[in-house]
């Protein structure tokens, strides 16, 4: 069924002419828009241009007043690539060296605690934000969940999923080139070797481990299903040294557009007053996660718990996708990265809506 959303003359132009119907064009146009995005960004010379040029021609897109869509089963697909590539770095000798990270895994609900301190007066007091809103607005987990949980505690969604995605693309927009600038990371790098140089029955066992890990995971109801579910499975595969490669570096780019797009494609249908305050409210947030993120990166690094570069991608309140993206490109240690980002999305999930009712949150009637 067609929406019955107005449309931008542009979009009313296409649609006039037959090219496409009211609701395929909001599935077309973001795709329209990202790869405009991948190719500015790559003749720019821009860090990421797969990422993050999808990402502003989507925000783009979205203020000239677009109505996007995502598709998706195709966007969950595209995530259980870097479950693969993720799971595939978990050897037996990266495996080893995990037991040594509890010291800094138990930094994680502190820094939850401090973010949750700032952020909930920072939205209640300073935005005019209701409790349950500027709860799960300053809660750094995932964008769905807390979506869901602040929906159900009386929080108003769209604000929820704007500052959410303003959250991503900032941490995803600006890593990059702090990246580049304290640890002269060589974003250029591919993520991955040439799908013509990987053996077919090393493609076939990647398969196998995205479809049955996503299928099961999302069949016992795991969170980050798309993700976590063919990363165990992977990494089962690359212990038991099955699977001794990470997916071409097609299939990575592949999933970075895809993610890329997603992100930019949140804010479709954003109004002049929510740029004006719900955009400006999470950018200004952005600033506090940013600051909190830099007081715990340089404890880790002074206290010589992990490498600078680690510590910035493991305690960045990026998605966990994006992060897991960035820490391929990089070459940091995977491991490391992804168990801070899961145990992140963990106490998050589990402690979020018990803390929000213990500070008096109340479920709408």
């Amino acid at each position: 069924m067609a929406s019955t959303e107005p449309l931008t003359k542009l979009e009313k132009v296409v649609t006039d002419v037959g090219f496409l119907g009211d609701g395929a064009l909001r599935y077309v146009t973001p795709f329209v828009f990202a790869l405009s995005g991948a190719w500015l960004f790559h003749v720019l010379d821009l860090p990421l241009p797969w990422l993050i040029g999808p990402i502003a021609a989507c925000l783009a897109a979205a203020l000239m007043g677009f109505k996007m869509r995502a598709i998706a089963p195709v966007n969950a697909a595209m995530r259980t690539i870097l479950g693969v590539a993720v799971g595939a770095t978990f050897t037996p000798a990266i495996l080893s060296l995990m037991v040594d990270m509890w010291v800094t895994l138990l930094l994680i609900p502190v820094m939850i605690c401090c973010v949750a301190a700032v952020g909930v007066p920072y939205f209640q007091k300073l935005w005019g934000y209701d409790f349950a809103t500027s709860y799960y607005s300053a809660m750094p987990g995932g964008l769905q969940d807390m979506l869901v949980f602040g929906e159900e505690a009386g929080g108003n969604p769209r604000t929820l999923s704007l500052i959410h995605a303003t959250r991503i693309l900032v941490i995803v927009t600006a890593l990059p080139f702090l990246l580049q600038s304290f640890w002269s990371a060589d974003l250029s790098t591919p993520p991955g070797a040439p799908l013509t140089s990987i053996a077919p029955g090393q493609l076939t066992v990647m398969l196998i481990c995205a479809a049955l890990g996503w299928y099961l995971a999302n069949l016992v109801g795991l969170f980050g299903a798309s993700i976590l579910g063919p990363m165990i499975f992977a990494g089962a595969a690359a212990v038991t040294e099955v699977l001794i490669v990470r997916p071409p570096a097609e299939a990575i780019w592949a999933a970075q557009f895809f993610i890329g797009m997603t992100v930019g494609v949140k804010y479709s249908g954003i109004t002049l007053d929510e740029v004006r305050h719900d955009l400006a409210a999470g950018l200004g947030y952005c600033v506090v996660l940013l600051l909190i993120t830099f007081v715990f990166v340089e404890i880790v690094y002074i206290a010589g718990l992990a490498p600078g570069r680690e510590a910035l991608l493991a305690f960045a309140p990026g998605g966990q996708a994006e992060m897991a993206v960035l820490a391929l490109i990089v070459g940091a240690d995977m491991a490391f990265v992804i168990a801070h980002h899961v145990f992140r999305i963990i106490v998050i999930i589990i402690g979020a809506p018990l803390f929000a009712r213990f500070f008096g949150a109340s479920r709408c009637d």
